[in-house]
């Protein structure tokens, strides 16, 4: 087993806490000593690392979840691969001794300036909320070691590049932005990240008028400086800007300003693109380099900004690196980590700053990367005429919605354009829409206006999201970032028709045609659109036409998009075909859609599937529906056509499934076929066992048919003993089956499936870690411990890839909630109301999973217990 933290790195990272000293090795302390009582002023030198945490909105527009993704094998999708590699690591930052156990775990979020993207935050909060939780308590701590100035900024709501928005559009993005960090760090932010750092004179009159205090940009995006009340100004268009003090940026009226950072260029540069993030040493020279020997003793700000995702994802390993210099190497130096707000509040700017007319960081042609061109983003000599098209494509398709949402809502609310601002507040909690609907509407809404207004609301909503600036950034436009991006205006086009019966869709693809592809396959935007964007449609009948089929093998579609409630359904098999009807009420909670449909499914056999959906006609009709259709004729043809003539020649086969559905449809309609082939496998096995011994021990190579019976058999008991011990944890029966399964293996010389044993070995260990951490009961201690004791040795005897993050995290949070207050002075000569021997055990644990518990060996062991 590999170091947990080391894994899949292709460098070493920081190393750190060589010795043995109690205060690098108490657990639960960790992190304690790193706020200071004392209220902190800003000193020289000042440093600010900023982390600009995003990912595109990936969520399907009509499902509410993010289909499966082949590229980020072996993970789901890029989201949680990326959580894998990134945010939870990030929250989890181990500091190594020098042999690379855990000494101690860093949440980063709380020494790292960063904004998170407010649509990558809500997929947090649904998919590992323990992550998220993490991050706002990095603001929280942050905030109390920094006089109330917390690490996180808000960003603009999805990514969109504000100059290129719209009026409307761009204080919609701003306010849902601020509105979003509210609800979940529980303050106002006072500085925004801005997409790409885009910005204009527009951006900034908008941006103050928000209550905005302060924005980051590029050290490339400043015209020229002054100090404040001197008329003289001094050019810095090359790059020359100080990035060591803060600036203020007068509106155009000179009514209001924006305090902007620029940061340091070089070493941002050195952080995304250069290997000084993979050693302390390395990152903390870099840095002070920048320091200068005639502003020693000066308050002045070091400060760098690059892609959050780099520590960790793009440079696997590198958290450590900055936990190990946030906690032990910048203060040795006597630098203070801190965050820009802080700084701000200490030391406002006393120097002014014009900016260039329209400008971004990852462009050098103002905006032309999202909106022309440019050359930007190149790849393979590929072009990117498609650019401008599609965004004039989809400004169009914006004028024309707007225009709808305005003429259709001034019907139900009092400010149609006030009403979408706030609409964030739906967005966020559902629970909250009765609420939305009664402070805006301009008389009682019934039902059926209710769900209009939320359709014009979600179709504005979608006509945001249509605007997020990854669609543009890449070499071509049948990327998957620009198919998201055409899917979000598909749904508004269809949340459109369904209000005012008009289509935009053909007007739409005229000028999608105009959007050159560099694939001969799509030829262009609208090729692109029906290839990708239109199959993936879904409508109510679609929706029931799913569930019907999954149904036959108990499957329930996952979706936060909309609720479906069975009715009725009845099922007959007629020899090797099952006919299924059934009444469903189907609802979509973001518009209160309600679908009341009846569908019949006839599954023929294999991968034959016909499925007719109607609207509920009443229950004389539908129950003459199920008379014919049960009492029919056992001709399959005959059923068919019958189905045909009471749903219409319009059926749904099982392309009707989306590609995850319809692969997990695929493995189930298999499992039969494979069952049978495992049991002959399984006899094979038993009966050729003496035969394939004998060749073992005469040398000879085993037959391969006979070699992969022997391993198929043995692996599917494998799998099935270690289920069986998770379901039955206490059973010891288990534990020497396994080990006779390996010998097995090990003497035919057979590889067992190790990385799919490891995953459910990892969930016992995890469970029953959890149960220390957070369930600690003094009568069960001792038994949670064996459990652990015996699986990790039965992980090392398997030899299975274990996981060791979850449980060293698990580990520390049990030294740290249990075991801590249980023994409140150190050294700790003992412990209260754990034994001696448990906690000896528990640490004997800790070594096993990697963790430096010597400290605590040190002092209560006898010499024979010892650390090595």
């Amino acid at each position: 087993m590999m170091p947990s933290g080391s894994k899949n790195s292709d460098r070493p990272a920081a190393q750190s806490g060589y010795g043995d000293s109690p205060t690098q090795i108490a657990p639960f302390s960790a992190g304690a000593g790193d706020r200071a009582s004392a209220r902190p002023r800003a000193t020289a030198p000042y440093v600010v690392l900023h982390g600009h945490f995003y990912q595109p909105p990936r969520e399907d527009p009509w499902l509410n979840r993010i289909q499966r993704q082949p590229s980020a094998s072996p993970f789901h999708d890029w989201n949680e691969r990326i959580l894998a590699e990134c945010y939870r690591p990030n929250a989890f930052a181990r500091v190594l001794d020098d042999q690379g156990r855990v000494v101690r775990i860093v949440n980063n979020y709380e020494f790292l300036s960063f904004n998170f993207g407010p649509t990558l935050l809500s997929w947090l909060e649904e998919h590992d909320v323990e992550v998220y939780q993490r991050i706002l308590a990095g603001d929280r701590l942050s905030a109390e070691r920094l006089e109330g100035h917390g690490n996180a900024i808000a960003q603009v709501y999805n990514h969109v590049i504000l100059p290129l928005a719209n009026e409307r559009d761009k204080y919609t993005q701003i306010r849902w932005g601020i509105a979003d960090f509210q609800h979940r760090f529980g303050r106002h932010p006072q500085g925004m990240w801005l997409a790409e750092t885009a910005i204009d004179a527009a951006t900034v009159t908008a941006l103050v008028d928000c209550g905005i205090r302060f924005v980051i940009l590029a050290p490339s995006q400043a015209q020229r400086v002054r100090p404040l009340g001197q008329t003289e100004w001094m050019d810095v268009s090359q790059n020359q800007i100080d990035p060591r003090r803060p600036y203020r940026c007068f509106t155009p009226d000179r009514e209001g300003y924006l305090d902007i950072f620029f940061f340091d260029g070089p070493i941002s540069r050195d952080l995304g693109f250069g290997d000084i993030v993979y050693s302390t040493q390395s990152l903390a020279e870099r840095i002070r380099s920048a320091l200068r020997p005639d502003t020693e003793g000066e308050a002045y700000l070091v400060n760098c900004a690059t892609d959050g995702e780099t520590f960790g994802h793009h440079k696997r390993g590198v958290e450590r690196t900055l936990a190990y210099a946030f906690c032990e190497e910048f203060p040795r130096r006597g630098w203070q980590v801190g965050n820009y707000s802080h700084f701000l509040s200490q030391h406002p700017p006393t120097w002014e700053v014009q900016l260039k007319p329209v400008t971004a960081w990852s462009c050098a042609h103002g905006v032309g990367r999202w909106s022309r061109d440019c050359g930007c983003g190149a790849v393979g000599g590929w072009h990117q005429r498609w650019r401008q098209p599609l965004r004039e494509a989809l400004n169009w398709l914006r004028d024309q919605l707007a225009e709808i949402y305005e003429t259709e809502a001034r019907a139900y609310l009092r400010d149609p354009w006030l009403a979408r601002d706030h609409y964030i507040e739906v967005i966020l909690d559902r629970e909250r829409c009765d609420s939305f609907l009664r402070e805006h509407q301009s008389h009682r809404l019934r039902a059926e206006d209710q769900v209009q207004v939320l359709r014009l609301l979600e179709m504005q909503r979608y006509s945001q999201l249509m605007f997020t600036s990854c669609g543009w950034f890449f070499e071509e436009l049948s990327r998957p970032e620009g198919v998201q991006i055409l899917r979000y205006a598909a749904r508004a086009i269809q949340l459109a028709a369904a209000v005012t019966d008009v289509s935009l869709e053909e007007e739409f693809l005229n000028r999608l045609s105009k959007a050159p592809s560099n694939l001969d396959l799509y030829k262009d935007g609208k090729g692109v659109y029906c290839a990708l964007v239109r199959p993936t449609l879904v409508s109510p009948q679609r929706l029931v036409a799913q569930h019907a089929m999954l149904s036959l093998f108990n499957g329930i579609p996952r979706s936060q998009g909309y609720g479906l409630d069975p009715v009725d359904q009845e099922r007959l098999t007629i020899g090797g075909s099952t006919l299924a009807i059934g009444r469903v009420k189907l609802t979509f909670p973001s518009t209160r859609e309600e679908h009341d449909l009846i569908y019949a499914m006839l599954h023929i056999g294999g991968w034959d599937f016909q499925c007719g959906v109607r609207p509920f006609a009443g229950r004389r009709s539908y129950e003459q529906l199920k008379t014919r259709l049960l009492a029919g004729s056992p001709s399959r043809v005959e059923m068919i056509l019958a189905l045909q003539d009471l749903f219409g020649p319009e059926t749904f086969d099982l392309n009707a499934l989306n590609d995850e559905d319809r692969q997990q449809m695929m493995r189930w309609l298999t499992q039969d076929t494979l069952d049978r082939l495992a049991q002959l496998y399984r006899q094979t096995y038993l009966d050729n066992y003496g035969i394939l011994m004998a060749f073992r021990a005469d040398g000879l190579p085993i037959p391969e048919e006979l070699l992969a019976a022997a391993q198929i058999t043995l692996n599917q008991r494998l799998l099935n003993s270690l289920r069986a011990m998770e379901i039955e944890e206490g059973k010891r029966d288990h534990l020497m089956e396994l080990r006779a399964i390996a010998r097995e293996a090990e003497q035919l010389g057979c590889q067992l499936r190790r990385e799919e044993a490891a995953r459910v070995l990892d969930r016992l260990l995890q469970r029953g870690m959890w149960q220390l951490a957070h369930a600690f009961e003094l009568e069960t201690v001792g038994e949670h411990l064996h459990n652990l004791e015996e699986w990790l040795q039965l992980a090392a005897d398997l030899r299975l890839p274990i996981n060791l993050d979850r449980l060293q995290e698990l580990y520390l949070a049990t030294l740290e909630r249990q075991v801590g207050p249980r023994c409140p002075a150190w050294p700790p000569e003992e412990c209260r109301d754990i034994s001696a021997e448990n906690l000896h055990r528990l640490l004997q644990v800790g070594q096993r999973i990697r963790v430096n518990v010597n400290a605590w060996l040190r002092h209560l062991q006898p010499q024979e217990f010892r650390a090595k």
